[in-house]
């Protein structure tokens, strides 16, 4: 970027963290990307017999959460109480002291707001516009936590979900040690995300793995074929998560020995020094094709697998998975496994939709013995399910036998995560018992015909909350309008709240803050199989995510951030018997949705981009200001060049 540029996007707040910082600026306390979780899979991509803890694995009742999500939650919410001060510190909710009420009330953490943030699904277009959120809300983004920005809010959060491409994105975080969106988009040698090269090609050689498109599906080959010849069935997710793990994580092998459990044993985790990944998927229900409204929904966070679904409504140890479980416990006969949850297999069954890239080899122009090693692997599969992840031994067979449809499964198929239309993984954020108050909901779904959000997500979660067979189990969702309506009235184009009054709610109800990808600055549409981009294409959707998550840095509405503010103060302030500050009244009438309704057909939805010439508009305007500032401060403007 020019120097001009970089400095006009400063002064205004256009474009300031999405892009690179000057060159040798470091932010303090940024976690290298070079650590990463716990390679802990005793023998790579292989399941393994391992020693059993003392006390053998079991299948846990879902009527409350584990004692590890418990115990943790007193360590986080320590932590997410000083990073919400801090956060409160730029981010003003009027004249309103926050940071003085917060230390009122620091003594019972019940009191004090609990966040969640949700990315939906939409492969690389999700993972990009999430990206861009995730920036903004972290603190450790340079420049986020000046005035206009969110930086702080991902401290400040207790829970952060993903699904299918939403999954690609956490994976990428937490196995590289909860590192920043900065070091994985870097233009280094050794850039994590490289996505130039097509998942079928595999990484550039010149990263840090290191291979040619031939070595890469020897790898890939030897890993699924050694899970089978464990005897444990494997699937086309096998190989769909292997190759993504070449995508997403910074180690070699594609990080072929690093599970998703071991994000719990890792130091940070443990101190509570960021928040908790769950990663979403669906459950297809036996003998059938489609999945439908009545789905299982399971999560994977770092303890656990399961659902708080009544159709199974347990959870199993995640390091344990692969042990032959029979009626929620481990027979005597049977040994402990461990290295089954492989992080790539994790994120690669929140997504099985995209097992269909893989199918796609055959059209690509890779040379034929390279086509021939995947088409030997593809031969061994079972190509009826081609979208799903086979969980077999299934650890919830005959757990629960008189109200599961999975029970006598010896296997349990489970899908994409988006494939219920819930593609925004609200499900393990509405649960009663996480009691989460506000969940900042990322929507880069592609429901349009030019592949833009319309609700259809929220849509299917208020609707799965409001059904009579019971599916719903006590969650509470606000109240949405129908898509048509999002479109008519423009609530895919911008911010909106739902559920603003908890009094027209049934149960408790989070406050969702409503983020569409919408195109601020360049369109950041591209089709969910979009199977490889450029740097260039990569930063500019990361950088419009960012965009949309600050509403341009404040310059579309000054008050945006004090709006978050508010939402995310509401819920606390009624259960502390406070009033909010008059100016989120304001707030609440700009940016709650009222109930109008407006169904008519609304057309084809095709936006334009809303940011136009950015740089050089800024540029005219701000440059003396921004040169008097920079030199003051001994930077030398050459270096940003």
């Amino acid at each position: 970027m020019k120097s001009g540029a970089f400095i006009a996007s400063l002064a205004l707040g256009l474009l300031p963290a999405a892009i690179a910082a000057p060159p040798g600026f470091e932010p303090a306390n940024v976690v290298p990307v070079f650590g990463r979780a716990l390679p802990d899979a005793p023998d790579g991509y292989v399941p393994t017999k391992v020693s059993c803890p003392g006390t053998r694995p079991t299948v846990r009742s879902a009527a409350k959460l584990s004692s590890n999500e418990t115990d943790w939650l007193k360590t986080r919410r320590d932590k997410s109480l000083s990073a919400m001060t801090d956060f409160f510190g730029h981010v003003k909710v009027g004249d309103y002291d926050v940071t003085s009420w917060l230390d009122k009330h620091k003594s019972n953490s019940s009191d004090i707001p609990n966040i969640g943030i949700a990315v939906s699904g939409g492969g690389y277009r999700a993972l990009m516009n999430g990206a861009g959120a995730i920036k903004a809300f972290d603190s450790r983004t340079y420049n986020a936590t000046t005035d206009g920005h969110l930086g702080g809010l991902l401290q400040s959060s207790t829970y952060v979900a993903g699904l299918s491409g939403g999954s690609w994105l956490l994976g990428s975080i937490y196995i590289n040690n909860f590192t920043t969106i900065d070091k994985l988009q870097t233009h280094s040698n050794g850039a994590v995300w490289q996505f130039g090269n097509s998942i079928l090609e595999g990484p550039d050689t010149g990263g840090i793995q290191l291979l040619d498109s031939a070595s890469y599906y020897k790898d890939i080959a030897e890993a699924v074929e050694g899970k089978k010849k464990a005897g444990f069935d494997t699937s086309l997710t096998d190989m769909w998560g292997r190759a993504l793990a070449f995508q997403m994580f910074n180690a070699s092998e594609g990080g072929v020995d690093y599970t998703w459990s071991s994000i719990a044993k890792t130091s940070d985790f443990q101190d509570g020094n960021y928040p908790m990944p769950l990663v979403v998927a669906d459950g297809r229900n036996p003998g059938e094709l489609v999945v439908g409204s009545n789905s299982t929904v399971y999560e994977f966070n770092p303890w656990e697998f399961g659902t708080f679904d009544p159709t199974i409504f347990g959870f199993v140890p995640l390091e344990s998975l692969g042990s032959r479980f029979v009626g929620g416990s481990l027979p005597s006969n049977e040994s402990c496994i461990g290295g089954y949850d492989n992080a790539g297999f994790v994120i690669g069954t929140s997504s099985t939709l995209f097992n269909q890239f893989l199918l796609q080899l055959n059209t690509t122009s890779l040379p034929s013995f390279v086509k021939n090693v995947f088409n030997d692997i593809l031969n061994k599969l079972d190509k009826s399910d081609d979208d799903i992840a086979s969980y077999d031994p299934n650890p919830f067979y005959h757990y629960n036998n008189h109200s599961s449809p999975y029970a006598q499964q010896t296997a349990l198929d489970v899908v994409d995560g988006g494939e219920d239309l819930q593609n925004i993984p609200l499900h393990p954020l509405i649960q009663p018992e996480r009691h989460v108050d506000v969940i900042f909901a990322v929507d880069s779904s592609a429901d349009t015909t030019y592949s833009w959000p319309n609700g259809t997500a929220l849509v299917a979660t208020y609707e799965r909350s409001l059904n009579s067979s019971g599916i719903g189990n006590g969650t509470s969702f606000p109240a949405v309008p129908d898509q048509n309506t999002f479109v008519n009235l423009g609530l895919n184009t911008r911010p909106t709240f739902f559920g603003c009054n908890s009094s027209n709610t049934t149960g408790a109800t989070p406050l969702v803050v409503y983020l569409p990808n919408t195109p601020y600055t360049t369109l950041s549409n591209e089709s969910t199989f979009t199977l490889s981009r450029d740097d260039a294409v990569r930063d500019d959707i990361i950088n419009n995510g960012y965009e949309v998550a600050t509403m341009a840095n404040g310059t579309r509405d000054g008050n945006w951030t004090t709006c978050v503010g508010c939402a995310i103060l509401s819920r606390s302030f009624e259960r502390t018997g406070d009033t909010l500050p008059d100016v989120c009244t304001q707030c609440f009438k700009n940016y709650c949705w009222n109930g109008t309704i407006d169904s008519k057909d609304p057309g084809v939805f095709e936006p334009s981009v809303l940011v136009k010439d950015a740089d050089s508009a800024a540029l005219a305007a701000i440059v003396p200001t921004v040169l008097s500032a920079t030199v003051a401060a001994g930077v030398a403007l050459f270096s940003l060049v």
